[in-house]
């Protein structure tokens, strides 16, 4: 529980109205209650303001002006929005603390370092070598391969599997069935079929990452598959082999990159995207869900592909207009060829 004026302490804001309206939760701003703070970062909730229960809402200067209850002011209101949240969260762990249990039905090879507090859930695996740091969560069956090193203040959810060798910096958040470390797509064709390359690196993760649900991070096949600091992967993602991802880059859901394409820092990559192998992009690119990117980015900038939503009537007359589209141009050229002669 923290009053409003304890908030806009902790953010370095200001507040209108009642500083001593005691909060414990933050919440949408249609079903927020009076202990409860919202934000307003979206103009088309705008009409929910005025009805709205929420003990505090978070709202710009110009929008506060406007609101005749407590609010807390904000540039960036749904930032802040995420550091409240984050505090909320700090004062539940803070009176739930970590407890040192490791499940009798875990195996713990007893060449691992488990540094205290530690939890290991039932029927997870530590294999040999493994280092787990000091408050890192390892919920139920889950496989931590051997050698591998884990953080500090990690948590790795029930079902994922990191494969020997891989490497978690600290605070990092891996979600249900992820899998880290798989072998890589690596395969050579011969004249009697495919001949399987070894995959022999590992996946190398920074701190402050988060790995969706069932998304898998291949090893690399030679060097290692990097993401750096504060890297945010979506569910379902595939991340394939030697792949490098730079800091503060977000990956939405059901996105595939292929191998050996490095990724740069504070890009925004939408959900669906396919990212052939081998290619680069720079720092802060936008690539629009559903877009398919077949060659390298060098100019930061908002990047799209795929074709948006129409009714199938009109769609079908654009494909085949599209099919027409070189047979057109050919006539045009032809045209403005006989009006220059």
């Amino acid at each position: 529980m923290r009053t409003l004026a304890e908030l806009a302490q902790s953010q370095h804001l200001t507040f209108q109205g009642n500083g001593d309206t005691e909060l414990h939760a933050v919440a949408t701003i249609q079903n927020a209650t009076g202990k409860q703070i919202s934000f307003l970062a979206n103009p088309n909730y705008t009409k929910y303001l005025a009805e709205s229960q929420a003990g505090a809402v978070i709202l710009t200067a110009e929008m506060a002006e406007q609101y005749p209850g407590n609010a807390l002011i904000s540039d960036q209101p749904y930032v802040t929005f995420a550091y409240v949240a984050q505090l909320f969260q700090q004062d539940q762990s803070a009176n739930s603390k970590l407890l040192e249990i490791i499940h009798p039905s875990a195996v713990v090879d007893t060449s691992a370092q488990l540094h205290t507090p530690v939890k290991v859930g039932p029927l997870s695996v530590i294999s040999a070598g493994a280092v787990i740091g000091a408050n890192t969560a390892v919920e139920s069956h889950v496989v931590i391969g051997e050698n591998v090193k884990v953080g500090q203040h990690c948590q790795i959810k029930s079902g994922v599997i990191i494969e020997a060798g891989c490497e978690l910096g600290d605070r990092v958040i891996v979600h249900p069935g992820a899998v880290i470390g798989a072998d890589g797509f690596g395969l050579a064709k011969s004249d009697s079929g495919w001949v399987k390359i070894p995959q022999t690196g590992v996946v190398v993760i920074g701190d402050d990452c988060e790995v969706g649900a069932n998304t898998t991070i291949d090893c690399g096949a030679i060097e290692n598959t990097v993401l750096g600091n504060d890297v945010r992967l979506d569910n379902q993602i595939q991340i394939g082999h030697n792949v490098e991802i730079g800091d503060h880059t977000v990956i939405a859901g059901c996105t595939a990159v292929a191998g050996s394409t490095q990724i740069g820092s504070h890009c925004f990559i939408g959900g669906g995207v396919g990212i052939v192998g081998h290619i680069s992009i720079c720092d802060q690119v936008t690539i629009q869900a559903m877009a398919l990117v077949t060659h390298s980015i060098k100019e930061p900038g908002s990047y799209s592909s795929a074709s948006p939503l129409q009714p199938t009537k009109q769609w079908r007359k654009n494909a085949v207009r599209t099919r027409q589209l070189d047979h057109i141009a050919r006539k045009v050229n032809q045209l403005e060829k006989k009006l220059n002669d």
